[in-house]
């Protein structure tokens, strides 16, 4: 065998060529094939390098999912001292040999027995040799091919998310991105338009677009209202093949919601609220409660409430739930029926959280009328003075009126009032009261010396409702009369030494009255009748309730006495 004779490799078919049409290839690229080195472009864009003593092989192409019912011939291996007698032997070794690749070890067919999937697998690297049959002794050395697989438009574009969830604020303008959606194809992009996607809209017009090339969704409609419509089904579709006729698509499922912005204003629901409150109500009560409605949701709908006027304003004032969004009327001082039964305020509810953007919708607040009326509760009694201080003489005859309390009923129907004494504040029972008319009398002696002051109270009660009662102090103040007589503070006794000066004082003696200063001192002070000419002694009144007994002449011992 000569020593510049090599493996000589022709391309006889790439995809699905027959057998037949094969045959014809191969004798047509081996009758062209020489040992000189050149350079041949063949079909298909094969280039085969031919150089003195072996090949630099190129690529051979094999199309992806062929069905056909024979093998697939790849190409075929020829060696220029092959000639035809069989003698020499072709041999393939490397990725898939044997399994997916085999080669026809006379004539050097390589056939593909298996379908070829490019995602799978895009190229495969093989050995080609000749070798003597029957020595297997190489007669060139080996030489690396590369067979690729090549693609057909077999899949379809696949989105990353079967379904997609986007928002975007409600009245956006036109234009505004929502999402970008994306595809990708498993096809070659290298080849073809296989792999070449285009997105395009099927479900979700007017109010949405997508731009073809990217899969950005847009807003496609001004002004798109959130408290109208919240939620919108778009469906998305990629195309392969540029998007052209015989493409293969695939869709997504877009579910777009607008968000809320704060475009409404609250707005009440009625123009006049009526309530009513008992006027036994305490301050902080509730009286009853408001609500503006605001479609918008979160801090957009926030809304709070303040009185700006009315006749109410000074007894009522309002608070704000946010928990229920109503305003919360209360009662801020106590109320009297009888004074004024109807009151009004005017309530103002107001957007906390405005947007500068939407200002002009504005204004975000309204107001609403609420009227109250005044329930009248059955009160207690009240009598006309908080206390009452009256007098009495002593040892006034039994059944002396001593004064008058008066209760009235304040309430529309003025019950009538009925009087008693708390006998625990008279435990004696010196006074009695006429349960009709309040009149108080006495019904015991009074005595001064002993009690000067009476406290006693008394309780007004209505007539039809023994529940309802009022009490009052009263003080009695027991009058003194001039019923007790002048006592001396002691019994006296004094002794005079004889000689003792004259017109000095040698006793002092005084008195007392248990009634007061009118009826009481001061005294007029005298001697006995016995001794009232008696020329030793003489009385000298001290002005003081005192007196002083002086001896007029220091002869004789004396003894005075009371």
């Amino acid at each position: 065998m000569k020593e510049d004779s090599c493996l000589h490799a022709a391309l006889i078919c790439l995809g699905m060529l027959y057998y037949s049409h094969a045959t014809s290839t191969e004798k047509l690229n081996h009758s062209r094939l020489s040992l000189h080195g050149h350079h041949e472009k063949g079909k298909e864009g094969q280039i085969l390098h031919r150089s003195k003593r072996g090949w630099v092989w190129n690529q051979f192409f094999v199309i992806e999912e062929y069905t056909g019912p024979d093998p697939v011939l790849v190409g075929r291996l020829h060696s220029d001292i092959d000639s035809g007698d069989g003698n020499i032997k072709y041999i393939l070794s490397g990725e898939g040999a044997g399994i997916i690749f085999v080669i026809d070890d006379k004539s050097g067919n390589i056939h593909a027995t298996k379908t070829l999937d490019r995602e799978e697998r895009a190229q495969y690297t093989l050995t080609a040799q000749a070798v003597d049959r029957n020595t297997n002794r190489p007669l060139e050395p080996p030489s690396e091919f590369i067979v690729k697989v090549q693609d057909i438009n077999d899949n379809p574009p696949e989105f990353l998310h079967e379904n997609y969830h986007a928002n975007v604020p409600e009245r956006s303008n036109v234009g505004t991105s929502v999402i970008q959606v994306t595809a990708s194809d498993a096809d070659d992009p290298t080849y073809g338009n296989s792999a070449k996607l285009v997105y395009s809209i099927l479900e979700g017009q007017p109010y949405f677009s997508v731009e073809a090339q990217t899969g950005i969704i847009r807003t496609a409609l001004p002004n798109m209202d959130r408290e109208a419509k919240e939620e919108y089904h778009v469906v998305i579709q990629a195309k392969d093949m540029g998007g052209h006729m015989g493409g293969l698509s695939g869709t997504t499922k877009v579910t777009i919601t607008l968000t809320d912005v704060n475009d409404n204003p609250p707005k009440f629901p009625q123009s006049v609220y009526q309530m009513s409150v008992s006027e036994a109500a305490v301050p902080g009560e509730e009286v009853g409660r408001v609500k503006a409605k605001d479609p918008d949701i979160g801090e957009n709908g926030l809304v709070s409430y303040s009185i700006i006027d009315g006749d109410g304003m000074d007894m009522f004032e309002i608070t704000t739930d946010y928990e229920t969004q109503e305003g919360v009327v209360k009662l801020k001082k106590v109320l009297d029926f009888e004074t004024q039964k109807f009151y009004s305020l005017k309530v103002e509810a107001a957007n906390v959280h405005i947007d500068p953007k939407f200002i002009s919708n504005g204004p975000f607040k309204d107001t609403v009328t609420v009227k109250i009326t005044v329930e009248d509760a059955d009160e207690p009694p009240i009598f006309l003075a908080p206390s009452y201080i009256l007098e009495v003489q002593e040892n006034s005859n039994l059944g002396t009126v001593v004064g008058r309390v008066h209760a009235k009923d304040p309430d529309v129907a003025n019950s009538a009032i009925r009087y008693s004494i708390d006998r625990h504040t008279d435990l004696e029972r010196y006074f009695s009261i006429n349960p009709e008319d309040g009149y108080i009398k006495t019904i015991k002696p009074l005595d001064r010396e002993e009690i000067a002051w009476h406290n006693i109270s008394v309780f007004a009660t209505e007539a039809h409702n023994r529940h309802q009662e009022a009490k009052v102090p009263v003080a009695i103040k027991v009058l003194d009369v001039n019923d007790n007589a002048p006592k001396f503070a002691a019994v006296y006794e004094a002794f005079i030494c004889e000689n003792s000066q004259s017109n000095q004082p040698f006793i002092t003696i005084t008195a007392d009255d248990k009634d007061d200063a009118a009826n009481g001192p001061r005294f007029i002070f005298s001697l006995p009748p016995e001794i009232i000419h008696n020329p030793n002694f003489t009385l000298r009144d001290n002005r003081d309730n005192m007196f002083f007994l002086d001896m007029s002449h220091g002869h004789e011992e004396s003894r005075g006495s009371n």
